[in-house]
């Protein structure tokens, strides 16, 4: 299915994208894709998303080396193979050092509400965490528009504190899912449950 052909806009061929061309990302495209995430919707409209852009290789290697190290910790004290550990690491630091551009996306409490008992302040929590999810969908969009891939990796999740400290972070910053950007270098073909499976209509 080609976008022009896509009855979803062109929404229905964005696959997740593993592998890159070597070319560079112009920054204005970077820029348009960050206007896209920002201008999705938000809990309260407070805007909870914070965005880390990493281009220098350097940079890249420092964040995937700390991470493979934390991952490869949590394997081994799960009892995993080391042939598995060496393969899960080893897959995890390739696709972080090869994509032209990371985009880290956190969020920040900064400016929600906040709450005296612990059940309300969760739910405070949970919007934040879904608005940020929703901008990084209108960055995965945008980038399939342009004529770029895009993969969501989540294993940030599995070591904030690692991710927080290899780039430097403010502490306010939650780490949610890093995005793996560049042109192209592969195509993918995925298919979806039937609507039907998934939906009641009252």
């Amino acid at each position: 299915m080609t976008p022009d052909h896509d009855p979803l806009y062109g929404f229905g061929s964005r696959r997740s994208i593993r592998r890159y061309a070597p070319q560079a990302v112009p920054a204005s495209l970077i820029e348009q894709l960050l206007t896209a995430a920002i201008w999705a919707p938000s809990a309260h409209n407070r805007q909870p998303w914070r965005f880390a852009v990493i281009q220098t290789e350097a940079v890249k290697h420092r964040l995937a080396a700390a991470m493979g190290a934390r991952l490869r910790a949590d394997l081994a004290a799960d009892g995993a193979p080391a042939a598995v550990i060496e393969q899960d690491a080893s897959r995890s630091y390739q696709r972080i050092t090869s994509a032209p551009v990371l985009i880290l996306l956190c969020l920040s409490l900064e400016d929600m509400d906040v709450y005296p008992d612990a059940a309300r302040q969760q739910n405070e929590w949970v919007m934040a965490v879904q608005s940020t999810a929703m901008a990084g969908q209108n960055l995965l969009l945008a980038a399939h528009a342009l004529g770029l891939g895009a993969c969501w990796m989540c294993a940030p999740l599995f070591c904030p504190d690692v991710v927080r400290q290899a780039l430097e972070l403010p502490a306010a910053w939650q780490p949610q899912g890093l995005i793996t950007l560049g042109y192209p270098a592969e195509t993918r073909s995925k298919t979806r449950h039937p609507l039907a499976q998934h939906t009641r209509y009252y």
